[in-house]
């Protein structure tokens, strides 16, 4: 255990500290190294997960104690990528949700429904040319905003009341428990062009209305002019203050 833990804090290094200088880190890592050792030792090492059927790995990013990524086995930029809108494309969100009993476990405890959030950043707010979904907890003051607007939030885009970690976003509701028949990033490309994609992001986190389990779903744009590169990962606490 202690080794595996080793590998994967170090594969995460790699890709940390690789950024700046090779966008292609993370993918180096997932297909050099996670799927052969899946393959061949039915390890996935240094990865948490390899799910070779499902087309996706999970890997514990070094940046804070519960945060995690789901990473395409094939080769797929970003948001931008048009494999994602591609007929039987994998739904990476549906991947995503599945995987926060990861971030649970890290926690030590399951979090609540509302504590949980996967985002992905625009081409601008990101340093790896591969998709990759944050999974995470949600920074308190987000919950706390998204839990005080949320009879504001309808079931088709509208700007969010107030800025959220300083940006504006917009939100939709979807009430249903779990993403798999709804995705994202299809909700995005109906209302925006393909052109347009890469400069967008998505950050879906988990909600109860009424009772019944759902999602928000926020999209932002980055503004590079006024300093916003469209990163949702802001919204996220890798910290995780909720599970203290």
């Amino acid at each position: 255990m202690t080794r595996t833990i080793t590998w994967l804090l170090f594969a995460a290094g790699i890709a940390l500290t690789a950024r700046a200088a090779d966008p292609s880190a993370l993918w180096h890592i997932v297909h050099d190294r996670c799927v052969p050792d899946a393959q061949m030792h039915q390890n996935p090492a240094p990865c948490a997960a390899v799910n070779l059927a499902g087309g996706f790995v999970v890997l514990k990013d070094i940046t804070g104690n519960t945060q995690y990524l789901v990473i395409p086995t094939t080769r797929v930029s970003g948001i931008e990528d048009k494999a994602i809108l591609a007929p039987g494309a994998p739904n990476y969100f549906a991947d995503a949700w599945d995987a926060r009993s990861y971030v649970d476990r890290s926690a030590g405890h399951d979090l609540p429904r509302d504590g949980i959030t996967l985002a992905i950043n625009s081409i601008y707010g990101r340093t790896q040319d591969q998709l990759h979904i944050h999974v995470d907890c949600i920074r308190r003051d987000v919950r706390d905003s998204l839990e005080q607007y949320q009879s504001q939030i309808g079931t088709r885009w509208g700007a969010f009341p107030v800025p959220l970690a300083g940006h504006k976003y917009r939100a939709m509701r979807i009430v249903q428990p779990e993403p798999g028949s709804i995705n994202p990033f299809r909700l995005l490309a109906e209302d925006v062009t393909q052109a347009q994609m890469g400069t967008h992001t998505l950050v879906l986190a988990g909600a109860t209305f009424d009772g019944k389990p759902g999602f928000i779903l926020l999209d932002g744009e980055a503004a590079l002019a006024t300093g916003d590169r469209g990163s949702g990962e802001e919204l996220q606490d890798h910290d995780c203050g909720l599970a203290r």
